[in-house]
C-alpha cells in the first residue's frame, strides 16, 4: 500500500517520525539536516519498504554510510518490513511501476524505474542538497579580521587574505600562506571563511585541515566511495587547506589533491593553503604540486617584532575587559615571551585568571612569580651559544670567529645577526651578549642590532636570511 492510500499509513508516518528521530539524536543535527532529513517515505507494500531521497548522489552517499542503520531501525518498527529500497525521487509522491530494488542486505543502490527517474541537474553547483558544510571543520569565532593585530611582519598576508574574502574574482589562486607556529595562518585562514560566509552564505566555502582531507580521502577509498568524494570537493566555491604539509610523503593523498587541486582552478574556484614553510621547502611532497602550490601569490607571516607583540597584548587586555593591566606588565611580556602569538596570550590568560582567582593585583613582580616556568621555558628555548652554532653553520664560518677580534665583512656581518638574534631571542641584557661574543662592550651589541635593522629594511634578501635563521631557532 502507498502511503496516505491506506488507513494505517497514521501509524506508517508515526513510525517514520520515531525513526527519524533516533537518526537524529544517533547522528547529530549537522549530519541529520544533511543527508538524512530529505529522506522521504514513499510507500509500504507487504515486506517492501520504499524511501526517496531528491538526487542520485544523496542516494549513494546514505546508502553506503547510512543504509543499515537506517534499515535496522525501520525493522524495530515494523517488523513484516523485511525490504527497504532507498531510490531517487525529486518529488514527494509515491513511486508507481518500479522494479525490484537491491536486496535489503546489500550496499549497491537500487534500481530505479526509468519514467520516475529525474532529469541529471545541468550545473551541480546549483543543488542544494549536495552537503558540505558538514565536511567543513567549525569555525572559531574569535579569529575573524576585526580580531587580528596587523603589523610590519604580517601585513602581506593580511592584505592578500581581505583581498580573496572581499573580492568577487579570484585575483590570485592559490594563496599560500606560511610562517611557523602561532604566527596567524590559521587565525586568517578561518577569517577569509568567516568573511565569505558572510559576504553571501549561498557560496560553498569549505575550510578544513590536511589531516581531515587525508582521513576525508582514507574513508572514500575504504567504503569504496571515491566517486562521491571527488563531486563534493571539485563542486566547492572556495576551499582552504590548512597545514598542507601534513601530506607529505602521503603518495594516494597527494594524488588526489593534486588533481583536486586542478579542477578547482580550472573551473576558476579560490583555493587557499597554508603550511609552515614555503612550497619549495616543504620535503616530501611531489614536485609537480609544489609547483602548483606557488603558482599564485605566496605570502609569509614572519615571526612577531616586539612592537606586534605589544599590540596583540594590548588588543587582548582591552577585548578581555582587562584594561587594568599595567602597560610595564604588557611590555615585560611582549620582550620575554617571543615564541609564538598563542604562547604569548596563553601566558597573559594565566595573569588576569591568577588576578581574577586569587585576587591579587597586576604587578611586574606577580606576573613573574605566575609565569616562572613560562619564563624559564622561553630562557632554555634558545641560548647565545646554539645561535652562535647556527649562525655560523648558515655563513660557513668558523664558531671561534664569534669571539675573536677579526673585522673582515665575511665574519663581522655573520657575528652582528648573532647579536640582533642574541638580542631578539633570549632575555639576556646587552652586557651579558657582548661577553659572549669575546668580551665585546654593550655599545658593540647596540650598534650591531641597530645595523641589523637597517639591512633588513633595505636588502629583503638579508632579511630573508634573518628570519629563516629565527625559524629554525624556534623551531
Amino acid at each position: 500500500m502507498s502511503i496516505g492510500a491506506q488507513p494505517e499509513q497514521a501509524e506508517f508516518m508515526d513510525n517514520w517520525s520515531r525513526v527519524r528521530g533516533r537518526l537524529r539524536a544517533e547522528f547529530g543535527d549537522a549530519t541529520f539536516n544533511s543527508w538524512l532529513k530529505p529522506l522521504n517515505l514513499a510507500s509500504v507494500s507487504g515486506e517492501r519498504t520504499l524511501i526517496t531521497v531528491p538526487t542520485r548522489f544523496m542516494r549513494d552517499w546514505v546508502v553506503n554510510h547510512y543504509y543499515d542503520r537506517i534499515r535496522e531501525l525501520w525493522l524495530a518498527e515494523c517488523p513484516k518490513a523485511r525490504r527497504v529500497d532507498i531510490v531517487v525521487r525529486a518529488t514527494d509522491r509515491p513511486l508507481a511501476g518500479m522494479r525490484p530494488g537491491a536486496d535489503a542486505g546489500r550496499r549497491e543502490p537500487p534500481a530505479e524505474d526509468a519514467k520516475a527517474k529525474p532529469a541529471e541537474p545541468k550545473d551541480r553547483r546549483q543543488e542544494d542538497d549536495e552537503p558540505l558544510l558538514d565536511i567543513s571543520a567549525p569555525l572559531d569565532s574569535r579569529f575573524t579580521f576585526d580580531d587580528f593585530v596587523v603589523g610590519k611582519p604580517n601585513e602581506l598576508a593580511y592584505a592578500a587574505a581581505r583581498r580573496v574574502a572581499e573580492s568577487d574574482r579570484v585575483s590570485f589562486n592559490p594563496l599560500f600562506l606560511y610562517g611557523g607556529v602561532g604566527l596567524g595562518k590559521t587565525h586568517l585562514m578561518h577569517a577569509i571563511a568567516w568573511h565569505l560566509r558572510g559576504r553571501n552564505p549561498d557560496r560553498k566555502v569549505v575550510y578544513m585541515s590536511a589531516e581531515k582531507f587525508m582521513y576525508q580521502f582514507v574513508r572514500a577509498v575504504r567504503f569504496k566511495d571515491t566517486m562521491a568524494f571527488k563531486q563534493r570537493f571539485r563542486s566547492v566555491d572556495v576551499l582552504l587547506i590548512d597545514d598542507v604539509q601534513f601530506i607529505a610523503g602521503k603518495d594516494s593523498t597527494q594524488e588526489e589533491f593534486f588533481h583536486t587541486f586542478n579542477a578547482l582552478v580550472d573551473q576558476n574556484r579560490q583555493i587557499v593553503i597554508s603550511a609552515d614553510r614555503s612550497p619549495s621547502d616543504l620535503d616530501g611532497i611531489e614536485e609537480r604540486i609544489r609547483s602548483r602550490l606557488g603558482w599564485g601569490l605566496v605570502a609569509d607571516l614572519h615571526p612577531t617584532d616586539y612592537e606586534l607583540r605589544l599590540g596583540i597584548l594590548q588588543t587582548k587586555a582591552e577585548t578581555s575587559g582587562a584594561d587594568r593591566v599595567p602597560r610595564r606588565v604588557l611590555e615585560f611580556l611582549a620582550h620575554r615571551i617571543t615564541s609564538n602569538v598563542r604562547e604569548l596570550e596563553g601566558a597573559l590568560n594565566r595573569v588576569l585568571a591568577y588576578h581574577n582567582l586569587v585576587g591579587r593585583p597586576i604587578t611586574l613582580e606577580t606576573t613573574q612569580e605566575v609565569l616562572q616556568d613560562l619564563l624559564r621555558a622561553n630562557d632554555r628555548r634558545v641560548t647565545i651559544e646554539e645561535i652562535q652554532k647556527r649562525v655560523a653553520a648558515h655563513y660557513n664560518i668558523r664558531l671561534s670567529d664569534m669571539h675573536s677580534a677579526r673585522r673582515a665583512r665575511a665574519v663581522a656581518r655573520p657575528r652582528q645577526v648573532a647579536m640582533y638574534l642574541a638580542k631578539q631571542l633570549t632575555s639576556r641584557s646587552l652586557p651579558e651578549i657582548g661577553r659572549k661574543f669575546g668580551g665585546r662592550d654593550h655599545t658593540t651589541v647596540m650598534h650591531a642590532v641597530k645595523r641589523v635593522e637597517e639591512l633588513r629594511e633595505t636588502d629583503s634578501g638579508f632579511a630573508e636570511d634573518i628570519d629563516l635563521l629565527r625559524r629554525l631557532l624556534e623551531s
